[in-house]
């Protein structure tokens, strides 16, 4: 599991920060979450390919979240792009977008779908044979979610030495990655757990956009691989919160351990603050495991 962000900052950008947007490769999967203004920039800056991106997911309808996506779709028809493309996000996404690209007359090339989220509680979205993705319903200004990616159970893994020491065929070795017991060439029932390893335990990437303190959503986070959650203020600003519906790091942290989560990383930085450091400082007053979303920066999980 991949992830690169593209922009962690809030409202208004600045020359060197970008609001947000990330991209998420999980299992060969590659999604592109939330798309602010300069998202089609940053993608060519670190070299994602336009080709692989199916699906984008958009929390909420504020411009720093969706404004870059009108100019991402329109490139993708001048680029040619002919494979179909799924756009998840909330009631009303589906009009702004197609009413602009009518009036500049860019629509076409391609098969837009859209996905429109009303559900104030959790729900699958999207499914394939290797990743699941549900909302997370969060508290902001306007109706907004999180999204939850979390990998299937991948296939049990071979163990050649014991495999070839119980003299099994070739052919068997798919059944064996499926979790079927085999017969050896002597006629013997080999049980799986005999030639085979556990498969890796399935990581979980949850992203939670804009939104004030909320533990509504710790059971559905609980105990993911890594928590990406807002911080838009320190705890000397948190009187703004109530007005603005955003949260500090320190209330961050607070979901982190609650949830209890492996690893969190803080994003959505207000621009007021020169030095985001101080917010890791103070998230690491209450959760242990923390990192900073920047411009560029990738988590290998």
């Amino acid at each position: 599991m991949k992830l690169t962000i593209l922009g962690c900052y809030s409202a208004t950008p600045r020359a060197f920060n970008n609001p947000t947007a990330q991209v998420l490769d999980i299992k060969g999967n590659l999604f592109l979450i939330d798309c602010g203004e300069g998202t089609q920039v940053q993608l060519r800056k670190f070299k994602v390919k336009f080709s692989r991106i199916k699906q984008v997911f958009i929390s909420h309808l504020h411009g720093d979240h969706f404004y870059g996506l009108i100019g991402l779709l329109s490139t993708f028809r001048l680029l040619g792009r002919e494979a179909e493309l799924h756009v998840y996000g909330p009631k009303g996404i589906k009009e702004a977008i197609l009413l602009q690209l009518k009036l500049g007359n860019s629509y076409g090339g391609y098969e837009l779908i859209f996905h429109e989220l009303i559900s104030k509680e959790s729900e699958l979205i999207f499914e394939n044979d290797k990743v699941e993705v549900y909302t997370i319903p969060l508290k902001h200004r306007v109706y907004t979610n999180g999204f939850l990616f979390k990998e299937k159970l991948g296939e049990r893994k071979l163990d050649i030495n014991a495999v070839l020491n119980n003299d099994i065929e070739q052919c068997d070795y798919r059944n064996i990655k499926l979790g079927k017991d085999v017969v050896n060439r002597q006629g013997d029932l080999v049980a799986n757990s005999v030639v085979s390893f556990d498969p890796e335990h399935p990581k979980s990437y949850a992203f939670c956009s804009d939104t004030k303190y909320t533990e509504t959503i710790l059971p559905i986070i609980q105990n993911a691989t890594v928590l990406y959650h807002e911080s838009t203020f320190l705890e000397e600003h948190a009187h703004l919160c109530k007005k603005t519906k955003h949260a500090t790091a320190k209330e961050a942290a607070t979901i982190a351990l609650k949830a209890n989560v492996k690893q969190l990383i803080l994003g959505h930085f207000s621009t007021r603050y020169g030095n985001i450091e101080c917010f890791k400082e103070e998230a690491s007053t209450v959760f242990n495991n923390v990192d900073l979303a920047d411009d560029g920066k990738e988590f290998n999980f």
